[in-house]
């Protein structure tokens, strides 16, 4: 129990304290009446083996929600294809459901959705629905982009289902290669200055990123963007000089035109005779970017760290292959949604999304209306067409 000292404080007697220390069931004579109590089912448990095997596989699996087996179109499905109607169900219910129905279409044996930007998307749901949503985010065109990105890369294939983005959130949470990565603070927020641009290919930036790892022979990346349509264009180098970016900048001169300005940092590799000869010839407005302030170029700073986190999160355990990746980095790039222009850049620049090969592995409309033709209809239409070329 507690005892009062000689000044008046309270102190605990070393006979109480002996009552905490733990000892063994035989030699503990208080022992409480649950520890005497016998086990009827003792035996039965020693006969049963462990299962020291752990179904690690299913660890990180996105779960949707309800009964996997029937999908969630189900009932659509069966209003289009073979005019039934659930029973059951409440006026309420009734008219929310004709409301639905109407942007829906059957065309067998898949059920496609016309959605509010006019786009027809096919309906998918579980295990080909996670495939696609893989393959979206971590695949060889997906570049491990953030949860609302990898659902608009979704859309753009053709694809659709109504809990994508609570899907695509679960996903990018549980993938290691973004975990391991971190996120972007405050800190690292670029405050971007406005430029005028009249048209699109108007105005590019160009910068190197590196050095990295040698990588066949390379250790540089050449990265040029368009200030409009974000397009991104890249080379790997194995050095940087005035020559290799001159080189350079014929690729992007023959394919978009002639830009107006160039803006570019005050590296030795831009800022050089060799250099201001070329822009004089093409005419090019020679802009240079304020020393120690990467704002004044920022498009290009922001294309760097997109490509950089790309390749980090899709090199494996041989880093020399980054060269290897950096066409698929591009492509991933290319065909991600940009918030400022609300499309992808590919989509600006060409007019139309970029078909994938998820669209083709599991099915979208074009791929079923454009590539499975039926072989008479399709002969039919090569007579004409030899037809009108022997005409001409």
């Amino acid at each position: 129990m507690l005892s009062r000292d000689c000044s008046g404080g309270f102190v605990y007697s070393k006979n109480l304290m002996s009552l905490f220390v733990i000892k063994k069931g035989a030699e503990n004579l208080a022992a409480d009446h649950l520890s005497r109590l016998e086990n009827l089912h003792q035996g039965d448990l020693e006969k049963k083996e462990i299962t020291e095997t752990f179904p690690l596989e299913t660890l990180g699996m996105i779960s949707f929600h309800g009964d996997s087996s029937t999908p969630w179109f189900a009932d659509i499905a069966n209003y289009h294809a073979g005019n039934f109607i659930v029973k059951g169900m409440s006026s309420q219910q009734k008219k929310k459901f004709f409301k639905d129905v109407k942007h829906y279409f059957w065309d067998d044996p898949y059920l496609f959705r016309i959605c509010a930007d006019q786009m027809i998307r096919r309906c998918v749901h579980g295990q080909e629905a996670v495939d696609i949503l893989t393959a979206c985010h971590n695949g060889p065109t997906g570049g491990h982009h953030g949860a609302n990105y990898t659902a608009k890369k979704v859309f753009d294939s053709g694809f659709y289902w109504p809990t994508i983005y609570r899907d695509a959130h679960d996903l990018v949470t549980r993938c290691d290669a973004c975990q391991r990565q971190g996120k972007i603070s405050q800190k690292d927020e670029m405050p971007q200055n406005a430029i005028q641009v009249c048209e699109i290919f108007d105005v590019w930036g160009i910068d190197f990123m590196g050095p990295f790892l040698s990588s066949r022979g390379n250790t540089y990346i050449l990265v040029a963007i368009n200030y409009l349509s974000k397009w991104v264009e890249a080379k790997v180098l194995p050095i940087k000089d005035a020559r290799v970016v001159v080189k350079f900048l014929k690729s992007p001169f023959s394919r978009f035109g002639t830009p107006r300005a160039i803006i570019i940092d005050r590296g030795t590799h831009f800022c050089n005779d060799q250099f201001v000869k070329v822009m004089l010839k093409y005419g090019v407005t020679h802009r240079l970017s304020i020393a120690y302030h990467p704002q004044t170029n920022g498009q290009v700073e922001v294309s760097n760290r997109g490509l950089k986190h790309i390749l980090e999160r899709t090199v494996g355990e041989n880093h020399a292959s980054w060269s290897d990746k950096l066409d698929d980095a591009l492509w991933a790039f290319r065909t991600t949604f940009k918030t400022p222009i609300g499309c992808t850049p590919y989509k600006l620049v060409y007019g139309k999304a970029c078909h994938l090969p998820i669209e083709l592995e599991h099915k979208a409309y074009w791929a079923l209306k454009h590539c499975n033709f039926d072989l008479k209809t399709a002969g039919d239409h090569q007579k004409v067409q030899m037809n009108e070329l022997n005409k001409l």
